[in-house]
């Protein structure tokens, strides 16, 4: 079961990131840590298959508990976004990243049960929801990622989302952090975010409110509808069941890290 969930390529960039844990066993004895591999491949089949917790099958070994209370310490610890930050730099210095065009965009789902950084979605008769907001290369793979309300706007998430882009190794001369040129949708159309874009050397293609539609940059803007859906395989990301905004964010780096992993493998 490891070996189907969790390749040795997968485990072997896993363990670059995950710290180090101090297992101090009472004497006496007493019951073995659970792997933390086992765990990873259980925390994995939650998100990419949507069941509970609780529902969690016991093919995996450790019980429900020790996997969510596993998830909860490697979310504080931010192991999701530095596995997709490796993930990354592991692409960028193939060569397979492309700076050229990247593309932004967000979506929006029904948050069950409230919580942090949750709000009344105007897409969805003001029932509680959330976004998650992310910028892709021209190829569609992530490369920055963000979460807020149902009611934030999409143009406040822009400037956070550009300058959250790591620095990530490329197959020759220093780590690169910036996009060429920047494709938006109309909900970005606003002068003050074409002059930061401007001041950051980014080149910018937003549709502009009343003046052009927003289909004729699909052909660019594909890219990150399809890297929308490819997150929607992440089937914990159809409804956000997370009370705490760390954890869904932590669902979020998963399914991203889990894209560029194929896209590494591939």
């Amino acid at each position: 079961m490891w070996l189907s969930v969790v390749p040795d390529e997968l485990w072997v960039l896993f363990r670059r990131v995950v710290p180090p844990t101090e297992v101090i066993r009472p004497q006496g004895g007493g019951r073995r840590r659970a792997g933390d591999r086992a765990c990873l491949a259980a925390i994995i089949f939650v998100a990419t298959s949507g069941c509970t917790w609780r529902q969690l099958p016991p093919v995996f070994g450790p019980a429900w508990p020790t996997v969510y209370r596993r998830f909860a310490q490697w979310s504080r610890d931010r192991v999701w976004a530095r596995l997709h930050r490796v993930i990354l730099d592991e692409l960028g210095a193939r060569g397979a990243l492309d700076w050229s065009r990247c593309a932004i965009d967000s979506v929006s789902v029904r948050a069950a049960k409230g919580g942090h950084l949750t709000g009344p979605n105007p897409t969805d008769r003001g029932k509680s929801g959330s976004k998650i907001h992310l910028i892709t290369d021209r190829n569609g793979l992530p490369l920055s990622l963000g979460i807020s309300g149902g009611n934030m706007h999409d143009s406040l998430g822009l400037e956070p989302l550009v300058g959250g882009i790591p620095p990530i190794r490329s197959r020759c001369g220093p780590r690169r952090r910036r996009p060429a040129k920047l494709h938006a949708d109309k909900g970005y159309d606003y002068d003050h975010l074409r002059r930061w874009l401007r001041k950051k050397g980014i080149r910018h293609r937003i549709a502009r409110k009343g003046i052009e539609s927003s289909t004729r940059l699909g052909r660019h803007r594909w890219v990150v509808e399809r890297t929308v859906s490819w997150l929607a395989g992440c089937r914990r990301l159809h409804r956000r069941y997370e009370r705490k905004a760390q954890h869904f964010l932590a669902f979020v780096g998963m399914a991203s890290a889990l894209i560029a992993f194929r896209r590494l493998t591939n």
